[in-house]
């Protein structure tokens, strides 16, 4: 099963997937702790509608860690968080995202693959429905896996 619409509410913290106009998933995010906006620098979820532009991960364990978006070669655990407590944890899949909407979302200063805005797992430490990100969507490494596997490059997701 294909999803073909990827619904964000920031206000609930959720994300909803579709296929042919019926729910088909659902499960706790995490975005911005600077709420929602588009400008480059600030940290924010960037509303609108958006695409996948890329799938990053396929077939590599849960928990990889990416940097630039490329694995490193770890795996997340609680002792390698600890350890490195100032470090942004993206692991497991990335699903980056491209603006569809020139000058909201797409183009200029407010470019949200430009900001590389993803969907992507992060850290089994970390609470979801409460924003904390610094401007991507957070999902758990489990929910995260089950969601890439079900979404193809293209697919279209709506942040709101």
């Amino acid at each position: 099963m294909q999803l073909d619409l990827i619904h964000i509410s920031i206000d609930r913290q959720w994300l909803t997937g579709y296929q042919a106009g019926r729910q088909v998933c659902a499960w706790p995010v995490s975005t911005a702790k600077n709420g929602p906006g588009e400008l480059n620098g600030s940290g924010c979820t960037p509303r609108g509608r958006h695409r996948v532009r890329a799938r990053i991960g396929d077939g590599l364990p849960s928990g990889t860690v990416f940097i630039g978006r490329r694995p490193t070669g770890e795996l997340w655990t609680p002792e390698l968080a600890a350890a490195n407590p100032q470090r942004d944890w993206i692991l497991t899949r990335i699903l980056w995202l491209c603006g569809e909407e020139p000058g909201i979302n797409r183009g200029g200063d407010r470019d949200s693959q430009r900001r590389y805005i993803y969907l992507h797992g992060t850290g089994d430490d970390q609470p979801m429905g409460i924003p904390l990100s610094h401007g991507c969507i957070r999902l758990r490494n489990a929910d995260m896996l089950t969601l890439f596997d079900m979404t193809p490059a293209g697919c279209a997701v709506v942040i709101e």
